[in-house]
């Protein structure tokens, strides 16, 4: 029975990881094969698109597109574990005035679409002069601006047993000792998930990429595939799907390191609310 679930399971999963499959493959075809065949298996197989990756592209090496985008997804991985957790744990933990209200207006926001508040956050970064640079991408996920995130932290913060926070408190631990030494070690799990899925999203971003960088040196992998767009020269295909190949490895190799304690925050963030 097992291995007929298995089985069941993998012929689901065929339409879902042929993408991925064929575009492995493909990568490693001459530029004609990829224009004239859809076939999975490549006929030739050959290393050029790769090697044609240790150049330069538009005068910038690959390897600096990869730096870039691993500065921009790992800080903003960081910055939205930290004020989100610092948000949840206000929303969970302490007894403020007005506090159902501005909760529930944070889970409102999941249903603004970015695009709304695309033309005054470039209008402000422009004013600051910060425009053609990573800090537009990074500085909003210091401002709790996930709400998803938030709900997240908050459904998983409301497990843990208050009489942890009161035994704290008369240890003579304040609200930043017991969020950092009590809170914090138990709500690993949603940590885990907050930064898994913030990583892969920037990492996969372009629409905020594309509006706030322009300088060839400065752009991440999603802008840097443009750079091969070129529908007179098929040539450049073969080292497009190279290096989309190699874009997709990083996201599966983080999220294999993490994946216990993603399916475990996931499993346990909504037994109570």
């Amino acid at each position: 029975m097992s291995r007929l679930r298995h089985a069941a399971v993998l012929v689901l999963l065929a339409p879902l990881l042929y993408p991925i499959a064929w575009l492995f493959l493909a990568s490693f075809k001459p530029p004609a094969e990829i224009v004239q065949s859809l076939a999975l298996l490549p006929r030739e197989y050959i290393l050029d698109n790769y090697r044609a990756l240790a150049g330069e592209i538009a005068g910038v090496h690959a390897w600096q597109f990869f730096l870039n985008s691993t500065l921009v997804a790992g800080a903003c991985a960081i910055a939205n574990i930290a004020s989100c957790s610092l948000a949840a744990y206000a929303f969970a933990r302490l007894r403020f005035r007005l506090r159902t209200p501005f909760f529930a207006f944070t889970l409102a926001t999941i249903m603004l679409p970015v695009h709304i508040v695309t033309i005054p956050q470039y209008s402000l970064f422009q004013r600051f002069e910060m425009v053609d640079s990573f800090w537009p991408l990074i500085l909003p996920k210091l401002l709790a601006t996930d709400a998803f995130f938030i709900f997240l932290m908050v459904q998983f913060m409301r497990t843990i047993p208050r009489e942890l926070d009161e035994a704290a408190r008369l240890d003579g631990c304040g609200s930043i000792r017991i969020f950092g030494k009590v809170v914090l070690p138990l709500v690993r799990p949603a940590l885990v998930t907050t930064g898994i899925f913030t990583f892969i999203w920037t990492w996969n971003d372009f629409f905020s990429q594309l509006i706030y960088l322009s300088s060839p040196e400065k752009l991440t992998l999603p802008l840097a595939l443009r750079l091969f767009i070129d529908t007179t020269d098929y040539n450049a295909f073969g080292p497009m799907l190279a290096l989309s190949a190699l874009a997709i490895v990083p996201i599966l190799l983080f999220f294999a390191a993490f994946q216990r304690l993603l399916v475990e925050g996931f499993a346990t963030s909504g037994l109570k609310g």
